[in-house]
């Protein structure tokens, strides 16, 4: 059975559960978070859950489930999922009401599934894959990890149609960030990425990146980066809990550097894998 929680039960994730008045279908009315699971262990369950209640926390959303009890939730869909190796998607909205606009005085609903990992290509982590650039098109609160996705599905979809993997976001000349991902230019051994802001997601990767950089004396420089600074980058990468450190070696016709992944990349890949396989959950 492919495992699913919805408002305290457990259930196969194909049964029809989420009424039609739920306003995360209706409104896209709440937020969101994927957690990696290795060897049967949350990876940085605390950062996810910081930020999964500080989203909440800036729509307006009622989410005060207490966190010991949602985690032991979590706990249980993993076990129950049979699986050492997954990832687990949460969503917590703002429940169940007729359609309006106007907030509900309404319980919120909390769904989770628990599925195998989404399948990367593994020759794209070691070949490098191909961006493109794009307009950032986004509400100005990217920082909320909330529902409303459809500019980044519109923008992934063209990076595909170009056989591409990401579309790289672009604001008055300067990358914001990818559609699902943090991005990243290596310039003369110098780590530069966009600055937290409202207009960017503060990514969970993105922070094991720093930490990295910090314990390996790699300079990890926060700066506006303009289109030109990236198609003479060294070398070019992203981050995502599912695509990890992902080397970017083209973008549109532009190849970045050799076309190849390059060293430091390289370094942070192998740097975040043995990250994966010593950090554990206090709670696991």
């Amino acid at each position: 059975m492919s495992v699913a929680y919805f408002n305290g039960t457990f259930v196969d994730s194909n049964d029809p559960v989420v009424p039609i008045d739920e306003r995360g279908h209706q409104f896209g009315d709440g937020v969101y978070e994927l957690i990696r699971i290795y060897n049967s262990k949350p990876f940085m369950l605390e950062e996810h859950l910081d930020r999964l209640y500080m989203s909440a926390k800036a729509i307006a959303l009622p989410f005060d489930q207490e966190r010991e009890s949602f985690k032991e939730i979590i706990f249980q869909l993993i076990e129950r999922s049979g699986l050492d190796n997954l990832d687990v998607y949460m969503q917590i909205t703002r429940g169940m009401a007729p359609r309006n606009h106007l907030f509900p005085d309404a319980p919120v609903s909390i769904s989770m599934t628990a599925k195998p990992f989404r399948s990367i290509p593994p020759e794209l982590r070691e070949k490098g894959a191909k961006a493109i650039l794009h307009p950032d098109e986004r509400w100005m609160n990217c920082y909320i990890k909330s529902l409303n996705l459809l500019p980044n599905i519109l923008a992934k979809q063209e990076a595909h149609k170009a056989g591409c993997l990401e579309a790289i976001l672009h604001r008055d000349g300067k990358l914001t960030e990818g559609t699902s991902t943090n991005v990243y230019v290596i310039k003369d051994s110098r780590i530069q990425t966009t600055p937290l802001s409202r207009h960017i997601l503060a990514g969970i990767t993105r922070m094991a990146v720093q930490k990295i950089a910090m314990e390996a004396a790699i300079p990890f420089e926060e700066k506006h980066v303009d289109i030109e600074e990236l198609y003479e980058a060294d070398e070019v990468f992203i981050t995502s809990t599912t695509n990890e450190v992902m080397p970017i070696v083209q973008v549109g016709d532009k190849l970045i550097g050799d076309g190849q992944p390059g060293p430091m990349t390289r370094l942070l890949q192998r740097h975040f894998q043995e990250l994966t396989t010593t950090t554990v959950s206090a709670d696991a």
